[in-house]
């Protein structure tokens, strides 16, 4: 076996970026001609214990993934290198295309347990084959939202940057969490390939290897300041509060030339440490100069220092929010609801899979959301529908992707519809409330009969 370089995800190879089971059941579904149409159904069985929502995301990464599927000859001789699969069948994969439609919510809403986030409608080899693909980048890209959204909410108004890229999980999740983390309002980035990619504000200052490497830290503060002037300068590397002293040297050395906008503080009791480097600054008449922490934070973490007051401007958040340490997965599912205009079900305990194409509709009372409704797709709801179409036959039906930028605003009015208990990020009590339709449990209770028959 060749054990050499093997290459990324690209649009050539995205058709094997699946399980083996995904293509053994189209194998038997080619050969059963088992075609008809297919609803499934991509949902959360039940919210993470630390989580009250959902921030729903990845969206635009489907629909480029589905647009672009295909078996290219070089895959189609993979698996025919295999043995395992029929050569008419390999040869059938030449023209397979995903030719359906695709209901989900916009990027940027909050979903709770057991609501779509996406519905795919489409001939059964299409649907099945999907799965692995949308579970993995819905599952990742919500997770992050999810996780940011919680962190901006305790930041409260002041900045906060992304600095995890170091440690994600590989190069596509340091990517897509980049886009993730600014629809959930995360403010910049460090990653510059995020800002290539996507025009994410990009934001950094220097490590402490560049301190280290001059013999002085005030020199190796002048240095980098005649450099890049308006910069934001690291001062924990020796003794931290001498190097808020350095900065006010430098300061006076500088005089009107000084644009230093900013110093960071990266290890230490942060809260006590800025409260003193704020005294320091404020002392010397540097009151502009504004205060980043990093160093392991969290939403938690960041709550605790506001509370206490510390005079901190804006948060430089990385591995905590980069892996969404603290829920890093989600019970995210992907399931046949309708086969060949038949609702089917899943009877296993705890484990429901609700029949047929859905809708769900957000009640709102006053300018607040107050619950949710889960139901049949025809139904007239008693509130907002929130799955649109965003794919027929297989092509986006907007000509052009929905901007980053709107996203992030549609996720902000989104959030600011629920109530605080539910953005907060304290265990809510009373839970976000999801009912059922009594259209839809009709139909999975007349077919939960049908199977116990």
């Amino acid at each position: 076996m060749n054990v050499g370089h093997r290459p990324l995800v690209t649009d050539e190879n995205a058709a094997l970026f699946t399980d083996l089971y995904e293509l053994t059941m189209l194998q038997a579904y080619w050969r059963e001609r088992r075609t008809h149409t297919a609803v499934f159904s991509l949902f959360v069985r039940r919210l993470p214990e630390c989580r009250n929502f959902l921030l729903a995301c990845g969206l635009d990464t489907v629909l480029d993934y589905l647009e672009k599927l295909r078996f290219t000859a070089e895959s189609r001789e993979f698996l025919r290198s295999t043995g395992s699969f029929d050569n008419a069948f390999i040869d059938w994969l030449a023209a397979f295309r995903f030719t359906g439609s695709v209901f989900a919510v916009p990027e940027g809403t909050p979903v709770f347990a057991e609501e779509p986030i996406l519905e795919i409608v489409a001939p059964l080899p299409e649907a099945q084959l999907v799965e692995t693909f949308l579970l993995n980048q819905i599952q990742l890209q919500t997770v992050l939202a999810s996780k940011a959204a919680r962190v901006v909410r305790a930041a409260a108004g002041r900045t906060v940057i992304d600095f995890g890229l170091r440690r994600m999980h590989g190069t596509d999740a340091g990517l897509k969490a980049a886009r993730a983390f600014h629809i959930a309002g995360v403010d910049a980035t460090s990653n510059v390939l995020a800002n290539r990619v996507f025009g994410i504000p990009v934001s950094g200052t220097m490590a402490h290897a560049y301190i280290q490497s001059h013999d002085d830290e005030l020199d190796a503060f002048r240095e980098f300041a005649r450099s890049w002037p308006d910069t934001v300068l690291l001062v924990d590397t020796y003794d931290t509060l001498d190097g808020v002293r350095n900065v006010v040297r430098l300061a006076a050395e500088l005089g009107n030339a000084f644009r230093v906008r900013g110093i960071r503080l990266d290890s230490g009791d942060l809260g006590d440490l800025a409260k003193q480097a704020r005294r320091i600054l404020d002392d010397a008449g540097l009151d502009g100069v504004r205060i980043f922490a990093s160093s392991g934070l969290d939403e938690e973490s960041i709550r605790a220092l506001l509370a206490d007051d510390a005079p901190i401007d804006g948060f430089g958040v990385g591995t905590r929010m980069g892996v969404s340490e603290d829920a890093p997965a989600l019970d995210i599912v992907y399931k046949l609801a309708e086969y060949g205009g038949r609702g089917r079900l899943k009877l296993s305990a705890g484990k429901r899979v609700l029949p047929g194409l859905k809708q769900v509709f957000r009640v709102e009372d006053h300018g607040r959301a107050v619950r949710d409704v889960i139901a049949r797709a025809d139904e007239r709801g008693p509130g907002r529908p929130l799955l649109h179409e965003v794919m027929k036959d297989g092509r986006r039906l907007d000509a052009a992707p929905v901007a980053l930028d709107d996203m992030r605003r549609h996720a902000a009015d989104e959030l600011a519809l629920l109530p605080d208990h539910i953005r907060d990020i304290e265990p809510a009590d009373p839970p976000w409330p999801v009912s059922i339709s009594e259209s839809l449990e009709a139909a999975w209770r007349a077919l939960a009969r049908q199977a116990g028959e």
